[in-house]
């Protein structure tokens, strides 16, 4: 899967990255296996895409299914998910999934999307050296 992912518990933070090409396929297979884990409920997110070449996605509806699936798995505890998107295209699908993820119902997670990780950082409030992928 070209989603790779690091937990930092003393940051109470699950650190992603896409590396090549983004499917439709591995986004969600990365919401299932890693959102369902109890040790990571209430977390905040940083997914990164500034390695991702190519993202496959079918169509828009899929991004309205994601936030909906992603909502569905949220804990009850508030939290925040910052995207990483240098690229206009994934700018705008995560500005998408942003604004779907806003409109459903019971959503714990503030998201926003970025342009730099450094930006990204400051949001979640770790303005201290940037998680690893090691």
């Amino acid at each position: 899967m070209p989603i790779g992912f690091k937990v930092d518990h003393e940051r109470r933070l699950v650190y992603s990255w896409g590396v090549e090409r983004f499917t439709d396929d591995d986004v969600f297979a990365y919401q299932r296996n890693v959102w369902s884990r109890a040790d990571v409920q209430g977390y905040d997110e940083l997914v990164d895409m500034t390695d991702v070449k190519e993202i496959a996605v079918p169509s828009g509806e899929r991004v309205r299914d994601l936030a909906k699936l992603s909502v569905t798995m949220d804990a009850p505890r508030e939290s925040k998910f910052a995207i990483v998107a240098p690229s206009d295209f994934a700018f705008g699908l995560g500005r998408m999934y942003e604004a779907y993820r806003g409109l459903e119902q019971g959503s714990k997670k503030q998201v926003q999307v970025f342009r730099s990780l450094e930006d990204a950082l400051i949001f979640l409030g770790l303005d201290r050296d940037p998680p690893s992928r090691i």
